[in-house]
């Protein structure tokens, strides 16, 4: 049957599922299934974060076992702004609800960042400013400096999708000159994963993408190699820290 991977998405996300088949395109033993939760908009606020409680999540997870899906990922970068420890949390919590393992974005992400010796990184997204200052805080308390960042100040979540990858090139560029170690792009509902490749080349900086992220973590829990997929960034095959 192959190995099948469970993906909760946020429920205005229109990015991630594409990017994540095209991801896997040369990988017919690698399935992704998806179940929404119900994400409406992006603030610091009580009824922002109550998107992100474990109830909803584990219901769209007990779902995803319905397929007998053998790893599941939370793909959603949340975690950013609520904390590192917090979504550690949460994916804990979902595991021991369906009992199969569990990951996030920002667990995706902050585990290639150790893995590959990222202490220093920059961040680019489309987040409003106090969200951005917030994830700054939150990764700074996980052990990541961000020396360079960039953000669109915009909150209308659904339209992050219509972004233009001009837009996101040029941001990318912008962190590169504060030589971080790596720069990743936050939010997978933005088109960063197909800029990694060309935007390496051009700063010589590894790019890690969120829905990038979500998929290597995901693959590497459900005991597939992610270094199989290739031509879309270093990251899948094993990177070190820029220098």
């Amino acid at each position: 049957m192959g190995i099948r991977l469970g993906m909760i998405t946020p429920s205005l996300n229109t990015v991630l599922e594409p990017v994540t088949y095209r991801l896997l395109h040369d990988l017919p033993d690698v399935s992704a299934h998806f179940s929404r939760v119900r994400v409406t908009h992006i603030a610091l606020d009580d009824e922002s974060a109550s998107q992100f409680a474990p109830e909803p999540m584990i219901e769209a997870a007990q779902l995803l076992m319905d397929a007998h899906v053998d790893a599941i990922c939370w793909n959603g970068t949340a975690g950013g702004w609520l904390g590192v420890e917090n979504d550690a949390a949460l994916c804990a919590a979902i595991s021991e609800a369906v009992g199969v393992p569990v990951t996030s974005a920002t667990q995706a992400v902050t585990g290639l960042f150790r893995e590959a010796g990222v202490t220093k990184f920059g961040l680019v997204t489309p987040y409003m400013e106090d969200v951005q200052r917030q994830i700054v805080a939150k990764y700074s308390d996980a052990g990541f400096e961000c020396v360079g960042e960039a953000h669109l100040g915009r909150d209308d979540g659904f339209h992050y999708a219509e972004i233009a990858d001009d837009t996101w090139s040029g941001l990318i560029r912008e962190v590169a000159g504060s030589a971080p170690q790596a720069i990743t792009t936050m939010c997978t509902n933005i088109s960063g994963a197909p800029l990694a490749e060309p935007m390496e080349r051009e700063t010589g900086i590894p790019l890690v993408d969120s829905i990038s992220a979500s998929l290597w973590a995901c693959m590497k829990l459900a005991g597939a190699d992610p270094a199989r997929i290739s031509g879309w960034g270093k990251m899948f095959a094993g990177f070190s820290a820029a220098a």
